[in-house]
């Protein structure tokens, strides 16, 4: 495995183990049992890597290597026992989502430059990565999700793909494009967090 493929492949892992976790943390402000805690794990860690997958016409990553899935049902268990031994924040869900979602955005957008798409769907793929996840755990758990309301989510995803993009396209070494774009993600993101930086929202004038 090249340099780049393990790069690749580490990202993945942490992203699938972290998004997991965030999906067993939000499940457990609901009455579900052990069974929908991983449901809701899986769908937060392979679902967005999934959709990309489909996208690209390419073998979902999660069926072309099980490690992702062992990863991911692993890190949803251990989630789940913690939960139970430790009293938890209701809002902890939100830190390995940043987590994810920066991970996710940098695999996605890497795969899809990859694969010889350019800078524009290369983007797109890293958004569909970070963000898909995160919408099916929200929906899931009978929650608004994140990217449609609150503070700026999608948008650091986007904005740290393009950079990842640019960045390659200049001839920046795989590794300074990876960490670039993804400490823009996770920056954006727990700062829109702890300061509330949001979009305008529509309101239809009456």
């Amino acid at each position: 495995m090249s340099g780049i493929d393990s790069l690749l492949y580490g990202i993945g892992l942490a992203g699938v183990a972290v998004n997991a976790a965030s999906g067993v943390l939000e499940a457990g402000r609901k009455p579900f049992d052990m069974f929908g805690m991983v449901v809701v794990a899986l769908a937060a860690a392979l679902g967005g890597g999934t959709l990309r997958d489909l996208l690209l016409d390419r073998t979902v990553f999660w069926i072309a290597d099980r490690s992702f899935l062992i990863c991911a049902i692993t890190a949803g268990m251990l989630t789940f026992g913690a939960a139970r031994h430790w009293r938890l924040p209701p809002q902890l869900f939100l830190l390995p989502d940043a987590v994810g979602l920066a991970l996710f955005t940098v695999s996605g957008t890497k795969i899809a430059l990859a694969l010889g798409h350019d800078w524009l769907i290369a983007s797109v793929m890293g958004v569909v990565t970070g963000v898909v996840g995160g919408i099916l755990r929200d929906v899931l758990c009978n929650e608004e999700p994140l990217i449609f309301t609150g503070t700026l989510y999608a948008t650091p995803a986007w904005l740290g793909a393009l950079l990842l993009a640019g960045l390659t396209e200049a001839g920046a070494t795989s590794a300074v494009a990876a960490l670039a774009g993804g400490s823009f993600v996770l920056i954006t993101r727990l700062g829109a967090l702890r300061w509330n930086w949001r979009l305008p929202t529509y309101s239809a004038r009456r």
